[in-house]
């Protein structure tokens, strides 16, 4: 399954990751790893734990991220 994650950093430069179709569902690490592979596991707990419960497991996403580079030098372009 695949959710999207959004990380952060806070005040204290601590990574801090939370998935917002898992209402509650954070975490967090010093490291970019660190931090993925907390969200992962909390992800997997949230997850088992919806489905104890017999409440609906949000659907995991279908999407893709692209890339693009703008160049602000670029003639014509306003800056």
């Amino acid at each position: 399954m695949k959710y999207r994650v959004v990380i952060a950093q806070d005040d204290d430069v601590i990574n801090v990751a939370q998935v917002p179709t898992l209402p509650g569902c954070i975490s967090q690490g010093q490291l970019r790893d660190e931090t993925l592979n907390n969200i992962k596991e909390a992800i997997e707990l949230y997850v088992e734990s919806l489905e104890a419960h017999n409440e609906a497991v949000p659907p995991p996403i279908s999407e893709e991220v692209v890339e693009v580079n703008v160049c602000a030098s670029r003639p014509g372009l306003r800056t």
